[in-house]
């Protein structure tokens, strides 16, 4: 919980992030938490003293947070005080006093393909329920979808017979995102079967739904693709974001131009995406390093 004389501070730099920056309510959501964290730490010294912030990133270090973490929340610290400092909140520029944690270098989870085919084969093929994870797991993995923009997802923005989907993604942007036969025939089969008989007398927009017609949640879906890689054998660490870092390093590593890969990912910088290249060089590296005799 944010330290009361933080708290009003707080809140009136969450409705200039929501009213004038226009930023998602999931990134609102993380400043808060974040800047909850720094709460813990803050006291009434905050508004002219380093030491607050000084032990809040001495407390991320300690808890073995990632250099990227670390770098994240420090930014939504930061970023808090230039605020502070604005509106008469803080005294001092306390972050100018504070060296900030570097990022270092993050290389994201990737699936091999074998393993991708093992999840997405994992669901039965005749049961309700692994009739729409089957659907779900192919979305993810054949759109690269955020696991927000999945959950998110409106029917009148799937379109099957262009195999296409409409996403609304970070920032309130939109694009559209081609899918494969596969994706199509089983988001078409969870369409008329299961979604079709729970959502019965409760019309929903939501694509997916539970068994009582409710839009899924973002847990719901973690729980899922837990549950079917267990399934299928798999032992890496699995989330929904694996399979949106999984499609961006296929399509590199298959020859897709950067440029198409970014839009595909709706990043709205291509170093976000570059970061692919980098992970499929070490690949390349891992791959030589085995195939080639004179490794």
């Amino acid at each position: 919980m944010v330290e009361n004389a933080l708290q009003p501070a707080v809140d009136a730099f969450l409705v200039e992030l929501r009213v004038e920056r226009g930023l998602s309510p999931l990134t609102i959501a993380a400043y808060r938490r974040d800047l909850a964290q720094f709460g813990e730490h803050a006291g009434t010294r905050w508004r002219d003293d380093p030491q607050p912030l000084l032990e809040f990133i001495a407390a991320l270090q300690k808890a073995g947070a990632k250099g990227s973490t670390q770098a994240r929340k420090s930014a939504a610290v930061r970023s808090f005080y230039g605020f502070a400092l604005r509106e008469g909140h803080a005294t001092r520029d306390v972050p100018a006093l504070v060296d900030a944690p570097k990022p270092g270098t993050y290389l994201p989870d990737v699936l091999a393909p074998d393993d991708v085919e093992r999840i997405l084969d994992a669901p039965s093929a005749e049961e309700p329920i692994g009739i729409r994870d089957r659907a779900i797991l192919e979305l993810l993995y054949a759109c690269g979808l955020r696991v927000s923009e999945l959950v998110g997802l409106d029917t009148d923005r799937v379109d099957l017979k262009g195999q296409q989907v409409r996403v609304i993604g970070k920032g309130n942007k939109e694009r559209r995102v081609p899918m494969g036969d596969e994706a199509r025939e089983r988001l078409h089969r969870y369409r008329i079967g299961p979604r079709q008989t729970w959502t019965a007398g409760k019309p929903t927009p939501a694509v997916f739904v539970g068994k009582r017609g409710r839009r899924m949640t973002r847990e719901s879906v973690w729980r899922l693709v837990k549950r079917w890689t267990e399934v299928a054998g798999v032992t890496e660490r699995v989330s929904p974001h694996t399979f949106r870092h999984s499609f961006a390093t296929h399509l590199l590593e298959g020859g897709a131009d950067l440029r198409v890969v970014q839009a595909l990912l709706g990043h709205a910088s291509i170093s976000t995406t570059q970061l692919y290249t980098h992970l499929t060089g070490e690949r390349v590296r891992e791959v030589y390093a085995r195939a080639h005799p004179r490794a």
